[in-house]
């Protein structure tokens, strides 16, 4: 089988950019197996998501070529091997259920990861983690650990050589300089309450002020807690008949089906960022 790559780009719209990168790609002997676009009418940014398979180059010389194809048109690109799956670091505290979920997935062949490592604050999914074979590290955190908790955690993100790290119900704020040295590859995932519900027992909040939506929102890490680049989200309908236990049974599967989305299409290349918003070719 030819190697098949995912091509993302994003520059200014102007005519003729899908020819062109159409052309460029039918030059070289690439057949485009699938493909979407859009148009920012607003901000005038063109987006495009190309998977292709090509045998003539190397992924080298693809690279290569690329670059030079994308500087008259100012763009910003990425090129990924569909057959490299992406490295991948996950952080948990103490509640298990995305991290579950994501290992399922992975070992299950419906994620495209390479999950490295997990790192905690917590003991509690040493076993979970030994069970999968992967690496456990327990680093807890205080006030006076902090920036050198950070340190270690970004050593393992590198020693990994993680394209990603999950925020799998990581309880913890990262400083503002770990957020900028994971931009754009850190997603995180917390309940849909916020602002209304914040702090502890956000479920306890919600079933005290009687709601009847509750859902969850995946997005990327950025120094505004909690405000990053949304990249899904989901609710779910409840009711006075649902109890505390019942509301937060249901936020937990909510989250974890939010946070599998997430990564999923992450890990498949299909979100770009736009600003402080997301494209999405699902």
């Amino acid at each position: 089988m030819n190697p098949t790559y995912v091509l993302t780009l994003s520059c200014q719209d102007r005519p003729g950019i899908v020819h062109a990168v159409s052309g460029f790609l039918l030059e070289r002997g690439g057949n485009i197996e699938e493909a979407a676009q859009y148009n920012d009418h607003d901000t005038g940014l063109f987006f495009m998501r190309t998977q292709f398979a090509c045998a003539q180059l190397t992924p080298e010389d693809l690279r290569q070529q690329l670059d030079q194809f994308a500087q008259p048109f100012e763009m910003r690109w990425t090129l990924h091997r569909t057959a490299e799956p992406v490295r991948t670091v996950i952080f948990v505290s103490k509640e298990g259920h995305c991290l579950n979920d994501l290992l399922f997935r992975w070992k299950s062949g419906l994620l495209p990861l390479d999950i490295r490592a997990i790192v905690s604050n917590h003991r509690d999914f040493y076993q979970l983690a030994a069970s999968y074979n992967v690496p456990f590290h327990h680093l807890p955190v205080t006030a006076s650990t902090k920036a050198q908790i950070e340190a270690r955690q970004l050593a393992i993100v590198r020693e990994e050589q993680a394209e990603l790290v999950v925020l799998a119900r990581y309880m913890q704020i990262l400083s503002n300089e770990l957020c900028r040295e994971l931009a754009g590859k850190a997603i995180n995932i917390h309940h849909s309450f916020l602002p209304s519900f914040k702090g502890a027992k956000p479920y306890y909040q919600a079933h005290d002020r009687g709601v009847k939506l509750i859902g969850a929102t995946a997005h990327y890490v950025t120094a505004d807690l909690d405000e990053g680049p949304i990249i899904e989200q989901d609710v779910a309908r409840v009711d006075h008949t649902d109890a505390v236990e019942d509301l937060t049974a249901l936020g937990r599967d909510t989250e974890s089906q939010v946070l599998a989305r997430a990564v999923k299409w992450h890990s498949e290349h299909r979100v770009l960022l736009n600003g402080h918003k997301t494209v999405v070719f699902k």
